[in-house]
């Protein structure tokens, strides 16, 4: 049910162009979530996976979830709320401008939420709409209120504390970031959602189905440099599969397809990382994190890994070994 002009009763100018639509199903009287545990739920695109939503909406209360997204419609609403269940009600703001994430009928809607999920499509109108605006500061406040959040594909892109943006207006592929790894299509950003942590964290998403190993890798190298630490790491999350992370860090991976979370974590920086040159970048550990290992958020240790790499890139060319 499309009810944008009830949101927004006492702004003319935005009914006729509110920057955003609005829909809503369930019980929206019904009373807040008793009681709400941190969580995040990192999905990696592809199908949803049944168990991961039904273990995030237990520690959302079973109340009011509100979807964000840029594209689309209320499709996944109406799959979350009739196919899972377990919500109260779920609402979804679908954004169009920048203006929107000012405007104080969204702001009302976002801080009622007892979970929120950060939807699929273009990570880069999350950042261009959303970064910098109450609706920001908002999203922040939600986590730091203890509520959970989730994010699949470009909604996942956006929760490390750095990020790649597709700024360029299209999708990196490893080959291209390896060759040309400081090149205007690897487009980083950072300072935009505080996520428990997360903070040293880059992620990916569609990982083994797209092969997106070597631009992770990249994107490590870059954020190591800008951020000048050697303690980032990247998280990259196959479709149809979730890391589900609990308040104490602890994250488990639920799956359709057997998919893994792959954990790469160098400690140290690339070898070579310079404009105009492909990357060289040595000894990289990379994690599979699978349905019966344990990831630790917390130092990032895995336990009972589903197996263990080393990469190894040299003139932009990934070769990879078995891990100690």
């Amino acid at each position: 049910m499309l009810l944008a002009a009830a949101l927004l009763p006492v702004h003319a100018q935005s009914l006729q162009d509110p920057g955003f639509r609005y829909y809503e199903v369930g019980d929206l009287d019904a009373a807040p979530a008793l009681h709400t545990e941190p969580a995040m739920m990192l999905m990696g695109g592809g199908e949803w996976v049944p168990a991961a939503f039904q273990w995030w909406l237990q520690r959302a209360g079973h109340g009011r979830v509100v979807i964000l997204r840029a594209s689309g419609a209320d499709d996944l609403q109406d799959r979350l709320y009739r196919d899972i269940g377990g919500a109260a009600s779920v609402q979804t703001l679908v954004f169009d401008s920048r203006r929107a994430a000012e405007d104080p009928a969204v702001l009302r809607v976002v801080a009622a939420a007892d979970a929120i999920f950060i939807a699929g499509g273009d990570q880069s109108r999350y950042i261009r709409f959303w970064k910098g605006t109450a609706l920001n500061d908002a999203l922040n406040a939600h986590v730091r209120a203890g509520r959970p959040i989730a994010g699949t594909s470009a909604g996942l892109a956006i929760l490390g504390g750095y990020s790649y943006g597709a700024l360029d207006g299209g999708s990196v592929t490893s080959e291209r970031a390896l060759r040309d790894p400081m090149g205007s299509a690897v487009t980083l950003d950072n300072d935009f959602l505080a996520m428990p942590y997360l903070a040293n964290v880059i992620t990916d998403t569609h990982f083994g189905k797209r092969d997106r190993l070597g631009r992770l890798i990249v994107f490590v190298a870059r954020a190591a440099q800008q951020a000048g630490r050697v303690d980032m790491v990247g998280i990259g999350v196959d479709e149809d599969t979730a890391l589900c992370v609990e308040a104490d860090g602890r994250g488990r991976v639920l799956s359709n397809d057997e998919g893994y979370a792959w954990l790469v974590m160098p400690r140290h920086t690339a070898e070579r990382l310079r404009d105009g040159e492909p990357l060289d970048f040595h000894a990289i550990p990379v994690t599979g994190v699978g349905s019966g290992s344990l990831l630790h958020l917390d130092g990032f240790r895995v336990e009972d890994a589903a197996f263990r790499m080393t990469a190894d890139i040299r003139e932009g060319g990934l070769e990879l070994a078995p891990g100690p």
